[in-house]
């Protein structure tokens, strides 16, 4: 049997009030979740107070202390 190197991941689990920062795409930004069920996640931009509702997307990177939140551009 052959070994593979294989990379592993899993479904972040948010919870609501988290304070988030989103690295890449087009959802990238700083992020408030605000609502959670099984397959959707709601959230909310601390700048445009803008909310959306989106299906669960992320996955676990790193978790870090962070100065400034929502960070500058």
């Amino acid at each position: 049997m052959a070994v593979h190197r294989v990379a592993m991941f899993r479904p972040y689990p948010f919870e609501v009030g988290q304070k988030i920062h989103i690295e890449e795409g087009p959802r990238r930004g700083d992020w408030e979740v605000i609502g959670v069920s099984d397959n959707r996640v709601r959230l909310k931009c601390p700048v445009s107070f803008r909310e959306f509702e989106w299906s669960r997307f992320c996955y676990f990177v790193k978790e870090r202390e962070i100065q400034e939140w929502p960070q500058k551009d």
